[in-house]
């Protein structure tokens, strides 16, 4: 059999070369599942790429990067203010958060405690400036993080990445969960109640300080609630019981500059102006004594923000403070909330739409 061949030197026109691969695709889509796949990567490779590039998937693990290479490769954080998208206009804080690390404090009472701490760092941002680089940030906070962690070391870590930066402000706050060993009421036990605790280094303008934040949980019983129960008592001998509901207040406080307040001191300044703190170790006679003690602290959220700027004012190591409490009703289908500030560091005439939200204890 004789058979007759096109001339291979022939170039097929255009016409020709997309007829050819129309018969291909048809052919593909009639062939098996099993084949389509393969057989249609195969006809993707014959598509034109106009002028695309044909790149190198595999990793290159050998590939070794040097100075000259590195010096090289582009920079859009750092680019001129051309690249500004927007309002070429200055930003008070830019950065990351939640970067977590272990870090280790001093406590008061128990020596060394490492924990897993969340870190939040911003620098602020002139206006022709296009960006920063934020990894900086986090080389600088590991430059510190292997030492203990006292205020030298904070200041430290944020002269650093402020330096490098080249920014006029900055701030580094670092929220972990603290732990304390408490005592029960009556029975003798102890168990670990855990603070959600953030400190705080804030520089504006040459100008640093230090904050402390807290979110203390208590039981508060309405005293309204307490009354009424007692009148249907004595009037109509009905047992009746007044309402009381975890509550939670996060105190923030300036520390001035030079004095130490240790975090277990804020605590029991917690404590003794409000002195209901939910129980973690608790057998029957402990259930008994929470229930007088509730009784002996009734509390409105007008009530608990006093009680708590008494205290505060009382320290002369705390400067500035805020008070934000919230009773989570066993009542209404709603909270009841209070907000008390003393001094510029804290005061605000808008409130985050979801500040109280945020105040809500999860055992």
């Amino acid at each position: 059999m004789n058979l007759h061949v096109s001339s291979l030197e022939k170039t097929p026109s255009r016409e020709e070369a997309e007829a050819a691969l129309d018969l291909l695709r048809r052919f593909t889509d009639a062939a098996p599942v099993s084949e389509r796949v393969e057989m249609e990567a195969a006809v993707t490779s014959l598509m034109p790429t106009a002028g695309y590039p044909v790149l190198n998937r595999d990793y290159p693990s050998e590939f070794e990067v040097d100075s000259a290479y590195k010096d090289g490769l582009p920079d859009l954080q750092n680019g001129p203010a051309s690249l500004i998208v927007g309002a070429k206009a200055p930003i008070q804080h830019v950065g990351i958060s939640n970067f977590r690390l272990p870090i280790r404090y001093h406590t008061r009472d128990n020596g060394d405690l490492t924990l897993e701490t969340s870190v939040t760092g911003t620098v602020s941002l002139e206006a022709e400036k296009k960006g920063i680089n934020m990894s900086r940030i986090m080389r600088s906070f590991y430059a510190h993080a292997e030492r203990t962690f006292s205020a030298d070391v904070i200041r430290a870590a944020l002269d650093d990445y402020k330096t490098d930066l080249e920014s006029f402000d900055a701030r580094i706050m670092m929220r972990f969960s603290f732990p304390m060993k408490v005592q029960s009421l009556r029975s003798g036990l102890a168990g670990y109640q855990y603070y959600d605790i953030a400190l705080e280094l804030v520089d504006q303008g040459g100008v640093r300080q230090t904050f402390l934040h807290l979110d203390y949980v208590y039981s508060s019983t309405c005293p309204c609630s307490l009354e009424l129960s007692e009148h249907a008592r004595a009037t109509r001998g009905q047992l009746a019981t007044p309402h009381s509901q975890r509550s939670v207040a996060r105190i923030s406080v300036e520390v001035l500059e030079g004095e130490k307040l240790w975090f277990e001191d804020l605590i029991d300044l917690c404590r003794i102006a409000v002195p209901t703190e939910t129980q973690v170790m608790v057998k029957r006679e402990d259930e008994q004594a929470f229930a007088e003690l509730n009784a002996a602290n009734p509390i409105f959220v007008e009530d608990a923000a006093r009680s708590f700027c008494a205290q505060l004012d009382r320290d002369p190591r705390i400067g500035d403070f805020r008070v934000v409490a919230s009773h989570q009703e066993s009542l209404h289908s709603h909270d009841a909330v209070s907000v008390l500030t003393r001094g510029a560091s804290f005061e605000a005439a808008s409130l985050d739409p979801r500040l109280f939200s945020t105040l809500f204890h999860v055992g």
